[in-house]
């Protein structure tokens, strides 16, 4: 299938210096790719590159199988839509800042209304249209950016940090909503942003921009469960990482040597090797007690709570289990478990929670972190 918009060999330089290097990047019929990174990793370089609004210097932007020449940029962005963090919302009604795009390609009136009317409907702002948008909340002027944007049927959705000026309760409804409306309407769609959370929820794939360079491109959940190094572990939210060596192979699992404690996991490596463990909060579970028989937990590690604190709806609570493991866990819990620091507990999780990088020429005891 060809892709809606394909980057090859793309490198963006300034001063120099390379901030930009792509050597291939590709966003299929009806995909959403949200790419993530830090401050200053080249997110709104790449989305101007692929919005065609910057050239690269070296490389090719392809649009639905053609590549995409100087004089054909501004036929092809038509066919492209873009929101940012700030609305940029005229200073009129919000039925006239929908239609507005329309008007400029010449669309019929009747059509204007029909079009602009659902996509009004289908954004909850079907009673705002005689609105000026002045008076608009933030939340309000966002999804009408969104159905600006959309009202065009755009062949390729570009979204650059949409929902960062938004509160919290406000940019989880809205994001929920979106992710609906985008599968729904089958609008192949870039995000970028820095917020985790984000590109889970919308992204079908995610790709990790850090430094210029993508370093890990694959399905979501999998950038979220297994990331390629440390590096993109810890920015994508895991806070348990240790290095332990490979003690056996038994029953379908591997055993590790996790300093005082053994460890079980489900993925395979070599006896003797060492590995470096990878464990998301949110897969720990904290008792007081062993679970019951019913779990299926492979592990159940014995420590001691150095640290409770809030995260969020949740609360963040390091154990000394001979290393500092993480687990995020509801406030409820913490009552219950009468969690606080000193407090004995015993830290569950799966075999198949925990993630392994490989290659490590050496056990380093220093990394045991969860902080």
């Amino acid at each position: 299938m060809t892709p809606v918009l394909e980057l090859a060999g793309i490198r963006v330089a300034h001063a120099g210096q390379t901030v930009l290097s792509v050597p291939h990047l590709a966003v299929g019929p009806g995909e959403i790719l949200a790419v993530i990174g830090p401050n200053g990793a080249g997110k709104s370089t790449l989305l101007r590159v692929m919005g065609l609004l910057q050239a690269p210097d070296a490389g090719e932007v392809r649009f639905q199988g053609e590549a995409v020449t100087a004089a054909q940029g501004l036929s092809v962005r038509r066919r492209m839509a873009s929101v940012f963090q700030d609305p940029l919302l005229a200073d009129a009604t919000v039925l006239a800042n929908v239609s507005m795009g329309l008007r400029f390609r010449g669309v019929p009136s009747g059509r204007i209304g029909v079009q602009a009317a659902r996509w009004l409907e289908r954004l909850g702002i079907a009673g705002l249209g005689e609105r000026p948008s002045r008076t608009l909340s933030g939340g309000e002027a966002q999804r009408v950016a969104l159905a600006r944007a959309l009202v065009l049927e755009p062949e390729l959705l570009l979204l650059d940090e949409p929902f960062s000026a938004l509160d919290q309760p406000t940019r989880e409804v809205l994001i929920a909503d979106l992710s609906h409306i985008l599968r729904d309407e089958h609008v192949s769609t870039v995000l970028v942003t820095h917020d985790r959370a984000e590109a889970m929820t919308l992204g079908d794939r995610v790709g990790v921009l850090m430094r210029g360079r993508l370093v890990q491109l694959e399905e979501t959940s999998q950038v979220f469960r297994a990331p390629a190094s440390e590096e993109i572990a810890r920015f994508v939210g895991i806070e348990t990482i240790l290095d332990c060596r490979v003690v056996r192979r038994e029953g379908g699992v591997t055993v590790l040597d996790g300093g005082p404690q053994t460890i079980v996991v489900a993925e395979t490596a070599e006896p003797g090797e060492i590995v470096r463990l990878c464990l998301r909060p949110e897969d720990v579970t904290l008792s007081a007690g062993p679970l019951e028989t019913a779990s299926s937990a492979r592990n159940h590690l014995y420590g001691r709570v150095v640290r409770v604190s809030a995260s969020g709806p949740y609360v963040r609570v390091i154990v000394d289990c001979g290393f500092p493991l993480v687990a995020l866990v509801t406030q409820r819990s913490v009552d219950e478990l009468g969690l606080c620091d000193g407090a004995a507990v015993i830290a569950h999780f799966k075999a198949t929670a925990a993630h392994l990088l490989h290659g490590l020429a050496s056990l380093d005891t220093r990394n045991a972190r969860g902080v």
